[in-house]
């Protein structure tokens, strides 16, 4: 299982964003993964700031910030917590 597993950020990642609305179903899936993956990431990343910023009636998205002002960023509307955590550690490895 995903949640077994530690996540190794890349050297140029500096922040990762999470935003979500505290109530659609377009975000069921992310109050999942936070409910079953953060603990897990953060213990292995205690010093990495990963922000959730939670807002009524958006759709949700992750933000990640590299070096250089750099930033990517994905939906995760309507996706399932393992599909969460597969794009956390997507854009957590790449730039």
């Amino acid at each position: 299982m995903a949640a077994s597993r530690a996540l190794k950020f890349a050297k140029d990642l500096k922040e990762l964003r999470i935003h979500l609305c505290q109530t659609s179903t377009a975000s069921k899936g992310v109050r999942d993964f936070i409910e079953s993956h953060y603990v897990n990431i953060k213990t292995n990343n205690p010093k990495f700031p990963i922000l959730i910023r939670e807002c009524s009636g958006i759709q949700p998205r992750l933000y990640a910030r590299y070096d250089f002002g750099k930033e990517s960023s994905v939906s995760l509307s309507n996706l399932k917590a393992e599909d969460v955590f597969k794009q956390v550690e997507r854009l957590s490895q790449s730039c």
